[in-house]
């Protein structure tokens, strides 16, 4: 029994969430924001996971465009940046993410092979819809599932149990994909056959399990499934 199914991470793995913040640098009048922007998009992103990570293991959840919009909070201010036009005007295009660019010919050709395909992701329904329609690929997703469904974030064993319920499938038959180490590493240990998408060379986390693969990016993904 071979995979029928590739599920892929949202934030990070198929949209770029740097976008949003490149995008901000380089209109007119941001000079000093260019001259940080790469700082407060990492603290940004990393603020981000760490929140969602905390109100998990606290039993505090809150939807994921809250937390972003802490994350954001609190990598302006790291930064003395916090001015309240550019707060808005960081948010609204982080709605806007683009694709990385490798996507849709990446998803096309999991799509020709009749393989079925989707998102999991800590992002709200609302965030993953406005994602996937700025990015043009909804005709070839099966599936956006959001873990809001359940009232917990990622890495909780229920979140990539989501998938099995959903296609009615063993974990075995699941290919899933992640630029988060962690993420891969805990689908893993469901079961899924896993990819890291490892785009910064990162060193690999210490956890109980580990991806089967690494990328450094979604290209070859319809190559290995077709051997898997």
């Amino acid at each position: 029994m071979g995979i029928s199914i590739c599920i892929f991470d949202a934030y990070g793995t198929l949209f770029d969430v740097a976008a949003a913040a490149r995008i901000a640098a380089n209109e007119p009048g941001r000079g000093a924001f260019a001259a940080k922007w790469p700082e407060i998009a990492a603290n940004w992103r990393a603020k981000q996971l760490q929140y969602t990570w905390l109100r998990a293991a606290s039993d505090t959840h809150c939807d994921f465009w809250r937390v972003t919009q802490d994350g954001l909070d609190y990598a302006l201010e790291a930064a003395d940046m916090a001015h309240p036009e550019l707060r808005d005007r960081l948010l609204a295009l982080y709605w806007e993410l683009s694709a990385f660019p490798e996507v849709p010919a990446m998803l096309a050709a999991l799509k020709s092979a009749r393989l079925k395909t989707g998102i999991l992701s800590n992002g709200s329904p609302r965030m993953l819809s406005g994602a996937v329609e700025s990015a043009g690929i909804g005709d070839m997703l099966d599936a956006v599932l959001s873990v809001e469904q359940l009232g917990v974030f990622k890495p909780h064993p229920s979140v990539y149990r989501m998938v099995d319920g959903h296609f009615g499938v063993q974990p075995k038959q699941v290919l899933f994909v992640s630029s988060n180490g962690w993420d891969a590493s805990y689908a893993a240990h469901h079961g899924f056959q896993t990819v890291w998408v490892n785009r910064s060379n990162e060193p690999m986390d210490r956890l109980p399990s580990t991806p089967q693969h690494i990328m450094h990016d979604l290209t070859d993904i319809p190559k290995l499934a077709a051997t898997l």
